[in-house]
Formats: structure tokens, C-alpha cells, sequence
């Protein structure tokens, strides 16, 4: 039985999200793998960053990145200094930062909530596809021909 995909938001400062899509990659979680593992090839994935930097607290509070998980499970990267975070790698869309602000009176997973953010404490966290969808328009997903995006099920399909 072939997989529905599945929508997910991760967290991370935006200098981190920033360097993963442009080097076709992920990590969460202080890159920890078995959050990774809970992803499939096909899945969608955005990110949300409270900070620009890790330990800021410049309020940032924005939607990052947005793309598809490609067919590789997660794999152990040497950053050098003894840190050796897993990593899955993902066809990352172009799309535009945007602020999450305007967002949360319509998300499933903010609507009604003061405290949203509690929500995302653990740095992986499945959403509905309507949030995935809603996020992507916000930030104004470009779609791209790629086999990886064109799979089966995915509510964004490439033009």
C-alpha cells in the first residue's frame, strides 16, 4: 500500500534553516535521528523559526523554509569538533520567509491557543495538510519539476 504523505513542521533558528536548504537538508531536534525517522520519502516538511541565530531572542517568529523529503533515510554529517548530527535530505521549494503572526488565528494547531509555541517545544511537530497548504501560500511556494515533488497524494503538485 503506497504512503500518504504526511505534513510536518520543524524548528530551528533561520541561520540554520538557511544553511540546510541551501545544501539540500534538514536537522532537528540539536540533530537527534530518531525524530528524522519518523518522516517518508514524500513527506512535506516547512519550518518555523522563533530566532534568527540559536539563543537569540530576536523574536523572529517566521515560517523559513518549505519543501519535500527525498527517498535517503537519515544520515550521520561530521561537523568536525566531535559533533556528528543526522541529517535527511530534502528538496527544499523555493518559497519566501513570512512571518507566522497573520497565520495563527487560521492554523489547526495555533487557532484559539495563547500558548502555541508550547506545541512546537519538541522541534518536530505533524500538522494537517490544510496547515501545510495554508503555510505554503503564505509564503508563496514556487513549484518545481522534480520526481521527488510529483509524488502521489502531496496536495501541492509541481505546474
Amino acid at each position: 500500500m503506497p504512503h500518504s504523505p504526511s505534513n510536518w513542521l520543524a524548528v530551528a533558528s533561520a541561520e540554520h534553516v538557511r544553511l540546510g536548504r541551501a545544501q539540500g537538508f534538514m536537522q532537528v531536534c540539536h540533530g537527534k535521528a530518531a525524530p528524522l525517522r519518523r518522516l517518508r520519502p514524500g513527506d512535506r516538511v516547512a519550518y518555523y523559526s522563533p530566532s534568527t541565530r540559536m539563543g537569540s531572542k530576536d523574536g523572529l517568529q517566521a515560517l523559513t523554509a518549505l519543501g519535500v523529503v527525498r527517498e535517503t533515510a537519515p544520515y550521520a554529517f561530521d561537523m568536525g569538533g566531535g559533533f556528528v548530527p543526522y541529517r535527511r535530505d530534502v528538496a527544499w521549494w523555493s518559497a519566501h520567509e513570512t512571518p507566522i503572526a497573520p497565520l495563527l488565528p487560521a492554523l489547526d494547531f495555533t487557532a484559539g491557543r495563547k500558548n502555541w509555541g508550547y506545541a512546537l517545544r519538541f522541534g518536530l511537530l505533524q500538522i494537517s495538510a490544510r496547515d501545510m497548504d495554508l503555510i505554503a501560500a503564505a509564503m508563496s511556494v514556487a513549484r518545481v519539476r522534480d520526481p521527488v515533488l510529483e509524488h502521489p497524494g502531496h496536495g501541492l503538485q509541481p505546474a
